[in-house]
């Protein structure tokens, strides 16, 4: 296949051919007549300046051909951008790390596809987003819960969006993420991977801002009466690999997602037929269809609060249960306080 040709953002071919017209007066000699210009006086009068020259039209037209032009450059860069960007895809001039993460995707095709959401339907505030470190590793710890796992892809965009470094969160997902058609691609490519120490470790080590929610399906499927409550976080294991790789745990707490998806019941029995951990109804889903899979519109917070180091630890705390469960419920009750107190500043669930 041929290469799309690159139009160079500096091609000021098609200015050179436009004539500008510098006032109005000079317009109007070009439509005369060429006997008619030959008979005007040499010595014209100037066109007057100030307003009378406004009058006259000319600094309407100079705008014009200036905003003209400037679209024009603006177009021609977004073009050229998007042919250069198609032209890598097509080529295979494009990487992707051991993981799979591709940065350019992500950056150019992903993340401009979860800004609406993010900005626009659940009108994410983000808070103390400078706790995460500018450079470096870190663990990223956050409460689980919506049905479907849109509160990961919220903080994706949040940490994306809002750092100061624009620094990209690699997310520990489910088995069941990747043994789905086409989103087992898409995880990769933005860079999440399996949920596994060995995985999470790797990233850490290698200075990548890694998420992690313990709460797994246990969180995301709970009943709506048992909104904002955390489930258990597992045996610790994040913490065990937090202290091995020697980087901070950032606990976040998110409040929004809960009320996207009101899980009223549980088809359990439909669930096993499916391979799936729960099949949540709720008060439009499956009632009204695919129309009861759109979320409701709920206003989210997101705050990611003090973070607390592990480098301070010898190499053999990482094999001590009972740190490891002291530091567990220090993350956990981090995450609950500061759950409530976004509650109670709440307005409403919409605004």
């Amino acid at each position: 296949m041929a290469d799309a040709k690159v139009i160079p953002f500096d091609d000021d071919r098609s200015r050179t051919r436009r004539r500008p017209v510098t006032n109005g007066r000079e317009a109007a000699v070009r439509a005369l007549p060429a006997q008619a210009v030959a008979e005007e006086p040499e010595t014209a009068p100037d066109a007057p300046d100030g307003p009378e020259a406004g009058a006259s039209g000319a600094p309407a037209s100079g705008a014009g051909a200036g905003a003209g032009a400037g679209a024009r450059d603006g177009w021609e860069r977004t073009l050229a951008g998007g042919l250069a960007f198609l032209r890598r895809r097509v080529t295979g001039e494009y990487e992707v790390d051991e993981f799979g993460h591709d940065e350019e995707l992500t950056d150019q095709v992903l993340m401009p596809l979860l800004r609406p959401v993010y900005e626009k339907y659940f009108r994410v505030e983000v808070k103390g987003v400078e706790n995460i470190p500018k450079e470096g590793g870190a663990l990223v710890v956050a409460n689980h819960s919506g049905t479907l796992p849109l509160d990961g892809l919220m903080m994706q965009v949040a940490v994306h969006d809002h750092h100061p470094a624009g620094r990209h969160l690699r997310l520990l997902a489910a088995d069941l993420v990747f043994m789905l058609p086409v989103i087992n691609e898409l995880a990769r490519k933005a860079g999440h991977t399996l949920a596994c120490a060995e995985d999470a470790e790797r990233l850490l080590k290698g200075g990548e801002i890694v998420g992690v929610m313990p709460e797994g399906f246990k969180g995301i499927g709970k009943p709506f009466a048992e909104r904002y409550k955390l489930q258990r976080f597992g045996r610790g294991g994040f913490v065990s690999t937090a202290l091995r790789a020697g980087v901070p745990i950032v606990p976040c707490s998110i409040v929004g997602a809960e009320e996207i998806y009101p899980m009223l019941g549980n088809a359990k029995t439909l669930a096993r037929l499916l391979g799936l951990p729960y099949f949540p109804l709720t008060p439009t889903f499956p009632w009204l269809g695919p129309l009861g899979a759109l979320p409701l519109p709920t206003k989210w917070t997101i705050q990611f609060g003090e973070p607390i180091p592990t480098d301070g630890y010898p190499l053999e705390a990482a094999e001590d249960p009972m740190l490891m469960f002291n530091l567990t419920d220090q993350v956990r009750e981090q995450i609950q306080h500061t759950l409530y107190k976004l509650l109670v500043q709440r307005r409403s669930v919409f605004f």
